[in-house]
């Protein structure tokens, strides 16, 4: 059976020290894809660190190549940008998925809600948290509550 490790990204809208967090992230992915027989990355698009996360994550698939991976963009809900750009989506991302906790959920706790979903779903959380606050952080003390493995770029 083939063994999947999971692997979730989520950070603040705005980050600091981008390329510093970029070179980090290039090395995680190039050990990760090395070391795991199958990985799932799943991501969100609500932020900065997002839409690093997602470069590096297609960076290191191009570059090690060795179909050992899935990536799957995971919206809170169906957003118009998606409908609207649907095979320009599909054409960046393997999957693309509605999260089914926060679709009907109001659109100010949805994020909250899909995060959570993509924390109980992951084996390893990758995170840039660089302040005390805001729903990254909150995510990532519910992920210390479910016990999971975290790495947060956003430590000096």
């Amino acid at each position: 059976m083939l063994s999947i490790y999971t692997v979730s990204f989520f950070g603040h809208r705005s980050i600091e020290r981008v390329s510093e967090i970029e070179n980090a992230l290039d090395k995680l992915l190039y050990d990760l894809i090395r070391q795991k027989k199958y990985i799932d990355f799943l991501i969100g698009r609500d932020g900065e660190f997002d839409l690093l996360a997602s470069a590096a994550i297609k960076r290191a698939v191009r570059q090690y190549g060795y179909g050992n991976t899935h990536f799957t963009l995971v919206l809170p809900y169906m957003k118009a940008e998606y409908r609207d750009n649907e095979q320009e989506y599909l054409g960046y991302y393997d999957e693309v998925e509605i999260c089914a906790e926060s679709a009907n959920a109001h659109p100010k706790s949805a994020i909250q809600i899909r995060n959570r979903n993509l924390v109980d779903r992951s084996d390893l959380i990758v995170c840039c948290i660089q302040r005390n606050s805001g729903g990254a952080y909150k995510t990532m003390q519910y992920a210390e509550k479910q016990g999971k493995h975290i790495i947060n770029l956003g430590d000096n």
